[in-house]
């Protein structure tokens, strides 16, 4: 967002209230003022402090007791010598963009490729009537163009309601998506167009509802305080619009531990308050580690991606995108938890829009534009969510989780082994027939008190380790280790729970290529450093039962590392796969 914008939407707010003339002297060119995120004991409590600095407020935070305020670097110091709040710098939050060094690839429109319904079985129920019909979800997005095939069904408007965060107020039921990311994702789930050659609804869920949030402008950018004010909003208004699924197709590298990013708390909320929360692992695998927010927390679903590498009808060389990010957490969890279709994903998208146009080699000149990325398999999985709570309502997100994992198939090679570890695969290749019938309960989250982990009173770590060569493994809670490439094994106990039967691996007739496993000898890179130059050690080993102490936590006045201050990617353009 440049400067005419961000200036723009500050005084956007200010018939509510929220922006002080002094906006207008910084424009004018005062101290220099920067996007901050100023975390109180409660919203009042922020806003009092901001106020009391001289700060102006642009965002209103009430989902994590904070607000948006643009402040001079002597008022960051003047909040910072209170010690009652937390200071966060806002970061920037970009869009899909092209890769400088990514080559330009030739098209493969002419390549048929599989509905992705029918890829993840979810064709089988349409045909019995379970299309997501009354379940609403929620996309944070770059908003959505209004096409007949995702605003109407039967002559009812489907979009329940509509926000933009850049400027804080609710909107008409759709807003025009000149980026094209938001409309894309969103017809993955929702397309209720039928395929010509098979008949099929072309979108996962393609009888659900939706609610639209636009926390990006035309160009792709915004910021944490957007995505947070925007998420915030949909959580206040839950029950007012029925929003049971929320959609979260962006990724970033992490710079704090989980629950002490803003982006997370706000997450974590919306998972508190019963919202099913989907996010894509990010686009920056295949090396382990690369998780980003807001995948990184432990109670949500986080989905990769695979590809069935242009071959619909031959799934012997289906295959983990090598783009898809892989686990661990920093925190040593085990993710994604599920990975789905997102290998050139065909969806709707107007030619005009700007992802359309720096890639108009991906475009039929009509409507579909195709795609690849985890934001997709994340749009894939939410819509599965949403016809397993049209099938049975009275699921908590929890049960969602559990299901979604226990039915899933883990790819196996030739031999009957896994194709890839747990921190690629997860569960597996989601199946939504076998999530939708799926009896299971209790098998996700198991350990984890989201309540206590939000009002900062226990703090959790996952099983995974690292030993001193640098390899990963885990213990068991009978002290067995799991290490190498992370394959199945009968005794193994998912987040010490659940047990994974031979009876969710994928059949050796649909086999995935072997082509792609991690060596043993994988080290940590040097690289993944924290802000304020804090590396995790090798020799850091954490026990299942290890809780986070008060007293370990990031100081009030943390601030993050300029030198870490990365964008926000909603699906950072990768080649097609």
């Amino acid at each position: 967002m440049n400067t005419m914008q961000h200036s723009t939407k500050r005084l956007g707010l200010a018939g509510l209230g929220l922006v002080s003339a002094a906006v207008v002297m910084a424009m004018a060119g005062s101290e220099p003022e920067q996007a901050h995120i100023v975390q109180g004991q409660d919203l009042a409590a922020a806003r009092a402090a901001v106020i009391a600095a001289g700060g102006d407020i642009t965002h209103e935070l009430g989902i994590i007791r904070a607000v948006g305020a643009e402040l001079s670097a002597s008022e960051v110091e003047s909040l910072r010598a209170e010690n009652s709040v937390r200071i966060y710098e806002d970061r920037r939050v970009e869009t899909a963009r092209k890769r400088t060094n990514v080559s330009t690839q030739e098209p493969k429109l002419e390549v048929e490729t599989t509905a992705v319904p029918v890829a993840v079985g979810a064709d089988a129920l349409h045909e019995e009537g379970i299309t997501g019909d009354g379940v609403v979800v929620a996309f944070v997005d770059t908003g959505l163009s209004e096409w007949n095939e995702l605003a109407y069904e039967r002559n009812r408007h489907r979009v329940r309601a509509a926000y933009d965060a850049t400027r804080g107020q609710e909107i008409a039921a759709w807003s025009e998506d000149w980026n094209g990311h938001g409309t894309h994702v969103t017809s993955v789930l929702a397309n209720n167009a039928f395929d010509r050659k098979s008949g099929l609804h072309e979108g996962v869920a393609p009888g659900a509802d939706l609610v639209i949030v636009d926390a990006f402008d035309d160009s792709g950018s915004g910021s944490y305080a957007d995505v947070i004010q925007g998420i915030s909003w949909i959580v206040e208004n839950k029950d007012a619009h029925g929003t049971r699924v929320l959609n979260l197709s962006f990724s970033a590298r992490p710079q704090s531990r989980y629950w002490d990013d803003p982006l997370n708390q706000a997450v974590m909320a919306a998972w508190d308050a019963g919202i099913l929360v989907v996010a894509s692992a990010g686009n920056t695998g295949p090396d382990p580690m690369t998780i980003g927010v807001p995948g990184n927390v432990p109670y949500v679903i986080t989905v990769g991606a695979m590809t069935d590498s242009y071959t619909p009808d031959d799934p012997s060389d289906d295959r983990l995108a090598t783009f898809s990010s892989s686990g661990p957490t920093h925190e040593g969890f085990v993710k994604p938890e599920v990975v789905a279709p997102g290998g050139h994903v065909k969806a709707i998208m107007d030619n005009a829009a700007e992802i359309a146009k720096q890639h108009q080699e991906f475009h039929d000149g009509s409507k579909y534009f195709t795609m690849s990325g985890t934001s997709q398999s994340a749009a894939v999985v939410s819509g599965i969510a949403a016809l397993m709570l049209q099938a049975d309502p009275t699921l908590s997100p929890d049960d969602v989780k559990c299901r979604l994992m226990a039915s899933a198939k883990a790819a196996t090679t030739g031999d009957g082994k896994h194709a890839y570890g747990i921190l690629q695969q997860g569960a597996g290749l989601v199946n939504a027939y076998d999530a939708v019938y799926s009896t299971e309960t209790g098998c996700a989250n198991r350990g984890l008190d989201i309540a206590a982990d939000l009002a900062g009173t226990q703090r959790y770590a996952g099983p995974v380790r690292g030993d001193e060569d640098g390899n990963f493994y885990i213990e068991g809670p009978d002290g067995t280790l799991y290490s190498g490439s992370f394959l199945w094994s009968d005794s193994f106990l998912w987040s010490d729970s659940f047990l994974w039967s031979d009876s969710f691996l994928w059949s050796d007739s649909f086999l995935w290529s072997d082509s792609f496993l991690w060596s043993d000898s994988f080290l940590w890179s040097d690289s993944f450093l924290w802000s304020d130059s804090f590396l995790w050690s090798d020799s850091f080993l954490w026990s299942d039962s290890f809780l986070w102490s008060d007293s370990f936590l990031w100081s009030d006045s943390f601030l993050w590392s300029d030198a870490l201050d990365e964008p926000v990617a909603i699906n950072v353009w990768v080649p097609q796969e």
